[in-house]
C-alpha cells in the first residue's frame, strides 16, 4: 500500500469523523448555533475529533523519543509503567472521594498525572543502580512497577464501593468522549510544549539515537537532555492519562509505521509521527462509534486489540535478529 494511499485514507476518515456518532447531525443547520446539530457538532463531535488528534500525536510522538533515547524498540511509556502510575494515581484520588476542581481541573486528573511523574522520577532514580543491559533491566522495572500498580488498584477496588469502582473501571478501559474545548485547549498547549522540546533537539536527538558515546564526542551532554526529554514526555502523558484513562499501544505501533514508510533518520520523522498518530487515533475513535454496539467501545480495547499483536510480532522479530 503506498503512502499517498494511507495518508489519504486516514485525512478522509478524520474528516467525515465529526459528522459520525449515535445522534444525526442535519448539515443545513450546523451554522444555526441555537439548533441541536450546531450543539452536537462544535460542542462535543469537533472537541472529541481535536481531542483524539492531539492524544495521538503526545503518545506518537513520545514513543519514538522513548524508543529513540534507549534504543529500544519496546520502550514506551505504556510499557515503562508510566502510564500505570497514572491510572492509579486517579484511582487513589477517586477511592478518596476527591471532586474539587483546581485551576479547572478535578484532583482525579492532577493525581493521575502526579501518578505518571512518580513514576518517571523512580525509574531514573532506580536506573543509577543498573550496569549491563542497562535497557533490558529497565524495560523490566518498568514491567514491574505496572504488576505493582495494579496489585495496588485491586486493592481499591476491593476497598471501594459500587460507584467508585464503576468510576475506576471506565477510567481504566481509556475513553476520547469530551465535552467543550477545555481539554482539547490544555492538550494544545502541551502538544506545543512536546512538539517544541523535540524539535529543538532534533540534531541531539538523532546523535542519542546512534550511541550516547556519539553524542557525548559531539558535545552533548547526555544525562542531562535524557532526563529533560523524558520529563517533559512524560509530562505529557501524564496530562493526557489523568484526563483521558489509559490508552496502549499507540506510541509502540505508530514510530514503527512512520519509520516503514519512511525510512530516515529521527530528525526528519518528528512531525510526520505526530501527524500520523494524530490521525491513527481518531480513526481508532470512529471506529468505536460506528460499531453498532449496546454502549461505546473503550478507546483503550480497540488500540489493545491492535496493539497486542504488533507487540507479539515486534518481540518475535527482535529475536529472530
Amino acid at each position: 500500500m503506498s503512502r499517498f494511499v494511507i495518508w489519504f485514507t486516514l485525512v478522509s476518515i478524520a474528516l467525515l469523523s465529526p459528522f459520525v456518532g449515535a445522534a444525526s447531525i442535519n448539515i443545513n443547520e450546523l451554522l444555526h448555533f441555537d439548533s441541536l446539530s450546531s450543539s452536537i457538532f462544535f460542542e462535543l463531535r469537533l472537541p472529541r475529533v481535536t481531542f483524539a488528534f492531539l492524544a495521538g500525536a503526545i503518545l506518537a510522538l513520545s514513543g519514538l523519543l522513548f524508543q529513540t533515547l534507549f534504543r529500544n524498540a519496546l520502550m514506551t511509556p505504556y510499557t515503562l509503567g508510566i502510564s500505570s502510575g497514572a491510572v492509579l494515581g486517579a484511582g487513589i484520588a477517586i477511592k478518596l472521594g476527591l471532586t474539587s476542581l483546581f485551576f479547572g481541573l478535578g484532583a482525579m486528573s492532577i493525581f493521575g498525572f502526579l501518578g505518571a511523574m512518580f513514576t518517571v522520577f523512580l525509574l531514573v532514580y532506580l536506573a543509577r543502580f543498573l550496569r549491563n543491559s542497562q535497557q533490558e533491566s529497565l524495560l523490566l522495572l518498568g514491567i514491574a512497577l505496572s504488576l505493582f500498580y495494579s496489585a495496588a488498584l485491586m486493592v481499591l477496588f476491593y476497598l471501594g464501593d459500587t460507584l467508585q469502582n464503576d468510576m475506576l473501571i471506565r477510567f481504566t478501559m481509556g475513553s476520547l468522549s469530551v465535552i467543550g474545548w477545555f481539554y482539547p485547549l490544555v492538550l494544545v498547549v502541551v502538544t506545543l510544549i512536546l512538539i517544541l522540546s523535540i524539535y529543538l533537539f532534533r540534531f541531539e536527538l538523532q546523535l542519542l539515537s546512534i550511541s550516547d558515546e556519539s553524542a557525548s564526542l559531539k558535545g552533548v551532554h547526555t544525562k542531562r537532555l535524557t532526563l529533560f526529554l523524558l520529563i517533559v514526555s512524560s509530562f505529557a502523558i501524564g496530562t493526557l492519562v489523568s484526563i483521558s484513562g489509559p490508552i496502549g499501544f499507540v506510541g509502540l505501533i505508530i514510530p514503527h509505521m512512520v519509520s516503514k514508510l519512511y525510512p530516515s533518520s529521527v530528525d526528519k520523522r518528528i512531525l510526520k509521527t505526530a501527524l500520523f498518530g494524530g490521525l491513527f487515533l481518531i480513526a481508532c475513535d470512529t471506529l468505536t462509534r460506528v460499531l453498532d454496539t449496546q454502549s461505546e467501545l473503550p478507546i483503550g480495547i480497540v488500540t489493545a486489540f491492535i496493539g497486542g499483536p504488533f507487540f507479539i510480532y515486534l518481540i518475535i522479530s527482535r529475536n529472530k535478529k
